[in-house]
């Protein structure tokens, strides 16, 4: 690691806290935390360590950004699979009055059967009784 790297993370180490985006302002809480005597290794410490922190404040909000896409793909698959579960509720309701109109239908035939036969002046018992003696 060279020389500006290991100083600058040394004085972030201790005083990040005091650093931001802006150059000018590094360079003076650089002034204020040690003592550089070159004008120029001072102003690239504060020159990395503006780079540094820019870096990771842009990495930051990319992290928050993918987070919050996350969320709402979470909640765009959340509905669809709700629609899924009403769609088959729904079908499943569908299928239930469907048997239930072929289970009253097939009850009316079977009824309408007895009430004809009973109309011919037998019974459906009587009937079932004749048909046996016939085919003895």
């Amino acid at each position: 690691m060279d020389r500006i790297k290991r100083l600058s993370y040394k004085v972030l180490g201790d005083h990040k806290s005091k650093f931001g985006e802006d150059f000018a302002d590094n360079k003076k809480a650089l002034d204020q935390i040690s003592i550089v005597r070159f004008k120029g290794l001072k102003n690239e410490i504060a020159g990395y360590i503006t780079k540094f922190i820019k870096k990771e404040i842009r990495e930051e909000k990319a992290k928050q950004a993918r987070i919050e896409a996350s969320k709402s793909e979470q909640q765009i698959e959340a509905p669809s699979k709700v629609g899924l579960a009403e769609e088959a509720t729904e079908t499943a309701e569908t299928a239930n009055v469907a048997e239930t109109a072929n289970v009253a239908e097939t009850a009316n035939v079977a009824e309408t059967a007895n009430v004809a036969e009973t109309a011919d002046g037998a019974t459906p018992k009587e009937e079932s009784s004749e048909t046996e003696e016939k085919a003895e």
